[in-house]
């Protein structure tokens, strides 16, 4: 039996997948806050191991790169595949985009072209399944927007520019980095711009974030509760939140839900009007991928999810779309 383990090694989250001839047999996300130290990543695989035991081949892509405790991208690419090589047993293979797939001395000598590829992996994967399909990722932070039959910019700033990468996401992004002003109770109320809540707290406040799609620690260190999202959210309006009022407060937390998912439709509007872009179906993954699904409903456009596209079995689908990078490497490296 061949085993191949994928891997997307982000700043936030390590998200692994195991292919077993050709099918994906298991996909976890593990928390990784990569900006307290490298150590964390090690602590992350170790862990993954439950899932990459035994493989043969590991398939790797990556975003951590861009992670604080790296001066540079290069650097960061450079630090990481030294890294993965020394704990990782088998042979490595660093996804670089275009160029496919290298190893780890060819990535370490062309770091540019492995920093930030994840979503060019999910991108190939979905064109070779299911042509002139939008690929909308809604992640824990960022939101890929990609034409999978003709991606655009390669790079983080060549796709902040074309309107195929936009920095908001399900749960880490602060409030006032989607508006500065929000409707209470029949009036305009200017946010405190600073990080008292996140997108995970609106998103509770309106109970739509599944229990296992938020694993950091929340802005003040206290728990998840709806009262306790309700408390930091309130507090950027320079307010205490009151729960009687929850209905008010919902209302405001939903202008706020509108604002980032109409950035992120911006975006596909952006991306959908390039001259010879043809798109006829929307594809979504990340753990955003049921907000996503929303736009697709927008554009009348038929829509499907990343693990349901690929066939992943019922158990794994859920996980197999919220991870859909580290899934489309471990696919696609034996090709």
């Amino acid at each position: 039996m061949t085993i191949v383990a994928g891997y997307d090694v982000g700043g936030a989250h390590l998200k692994v997948a195991r292919v077993e001839n050709g099918r994906l047999a298991d996909v976890r996300q593990i928390v990784c806050p990569l900006w307290q130290g490298l150590d964390r990543l090690d602590s992350a695989l170790a862990e993954a191991q439950a899932v990459t035991d035994g493989a043969a081949v590991h398939a790797v892509t990556m975003t951590a790169e861009l992670t604080e405790i790296f001066e540079s991208r290069e650097q960061g690419v450079s630090a990481l595949t030294e890294r993965l090589r020394d704990l990782l047993k088998g042979e490595i293979r660093i996804f670089a985009g275009l160029k496919g797939f290298t190893d780890v001395a060819t990535a370490r000598g062309d770091p540019l072209s492995a920093a930030s590829a994840n979503f060019l992996a999910t991108a190939r994967l979905v064109a070779e399944r299911q042509p002139r399909s939008l690929l909308i990722d809604m992640g824990s932070t960022t939101t890929d927007i990609i034409a999978c039959d003709r991606p655009q910019g390669l790079t983080d700033a060549e796709r902040l520019h074309t309107g195929e990468l936009v920095y908001t996401g399900l749960t880490r992004t602060p409030v006032p980095s989607i508006a500065t002003r929000a409707p209470l109770a029949g009036e305009w109320q200017g946010l405190a711009r600073d990080a008292f809540a996140t997108m995970a707290d609106v998103q509770r406040i309106l109970g739509d974030l599944p229990d296992d799609a938020d694993l950091h620690v929340t802005t003040d260190g206290r728990g998840k509760s709806l009262a306790e999202s309700l408390a930091r959210f309130a507090r950027g309006f320079g307010r205490d939140a009151e729960m009687r009022h929850l209905a008010t407060w919902q209302t405001s937390a939903a202008y706020i839900a509108e604002r980032q998912l109409r950035a992120i439709h911006d975006g596909v509007l952006q991306v959908q009007s390039r001259p010879g872009i043809e798109i006829a179906s929307v594809v979504t993954a990340g753990i955003g991928a049921k907000t996503a699904a929303k736009i697709a409903e927008r554009l009348s456009l038929p829509c499907s999810d990343f693990g349901t596209l690929i066939g992943a079995p019922d158990a794994q689908r859920l996980w197999a779309t919220r991870c859909a990078p580290a899934v489309a490497v471990a696919l696609l490296v034996k090709q």
